[in-house]
């Protein structure tokens, strides 16, 4: 039986993962992102007031379906199970989902949750994924075309553009849509720990005042090797109860408090899952250094 040649460039990111969290950068991506350019003011309509947009990404969408299907039939994506569906099922308002981010693929797991809603209701309340400007200007091929055409919310390096961000995110959100968000900031692959978060989700669940859904992917081998040279992750999926903002606190407390929430949340999941504590390498670092 020959053996498993593991991929150099795998094998290298997992290093680059493991001194990134050693010198507790974790808001870093590991691998190269494509170049980019700038938004302009009006080029993206984020709200989909055009006809041409929503037609774009009622195409972009089966075809997402189409390829979410075919990798599940091959085994190149295995959701094993998924926990909570009934926390979105239930929830009769706009939300803000979060969600850990390890790879390219991971939105199309939560999307597999919101394809459970009956047809009705995805009629009515969309899904709507946040992303970074490159991903939209510049990603190439067919997963260039989805992130330009499968409701995507592309943040901006240009004021102008960030203004027209906010006020779309604030109306999906207060017209009962849902808009994904990966507040680590970043994408580790394979890489199973919640990271520390950024503030950017709650504050759009506060300025909307929404529920926040904390979803988090915990994974496992599979006995199926990729490409890669990598077992093939099988993916459980918690989605769990929302949390609100209190209206009786600041928008900064809130923020604040919702942050911190959906951080336990997931350590916890991480924690029972795994059935390890939580710790970071940038702690055993810490350590050597004082002594």
């Amino acid at each position: 039986m020959s053996e498993i040649v593991k991929s150099a460039e795998r094998l290298a990111i997992l290093d680059k993962i493991k001194q990134y969290e050693i010198e507790g950068r974790f808001d870093e991506d590991v691998e190269d992102d494509p170049p980019t350019r700038q938004l302009e003011p009006g080029e993206v309509d984020y709200t989909q007031k055009k006809l041409s947009t929503r037609l774009a990404s009622k195409f972009a969408f089966k075809q997402a379906e189409k390829f979410l299907n075919n990798i599940i039939k091959n085994k190149q994506f295995i959701l094993k199970e998924v926990i909570g569906a009934e926390n979105i099922k239930n929830l009769d308002s706009g939300a803000i989902i979060t969600c850990n981010h390890f790879n390219a693929l991971d939105s199309f797991a939560v999307e597999y949750i919101y394809r459970s809603l009956d047809k009705k209701t995805r009629k009515k309340r969309k899904f709507f994924r946040v992303i970074r400007e490159g991903n939209y200007t510049n990603f190439p091929g067919f997963f260039g075309m989805l992130m330009r055409k499968c409701n995507t919310l592309p943040l901006s390096s240009n004021p102008k553009v960030m203004t027209e961000f906010l006020r779309a995110v604030d109306q999906l959100l207060k017209d009962g849509h849902f808009v994904l968000v990966y507040p680590e900031q970043s994408m580790w692959w394979n890489y199973r720990k919640p990271k520390p978060l950024k503030k950017g989700a709650f504050q759009f669940a506060v300025r909307a005042n929404v529920p926040v859904l904390p979803c988090f992917i915990t994974m496992n081998d599979s006995d199926i090797i990729g490409s890669d040279g990598f077992p093939v992750q099988e993916y459980t999926i918690h989605m769990c109860k929302p949390i609100y903002p209190d209206k009786d606190k600041s928008s900064s407390q809130n923020i604040k408090l919702l942050m911190e929430e959906n951080y336990q949340i997931w350590k916890d999941i991480y924690e029972n899952t795994y059935g390890i504590p939580l710790t970071y390498l940038t702690e055993d670092n810490n350590k050597k250094t004082s002594e």
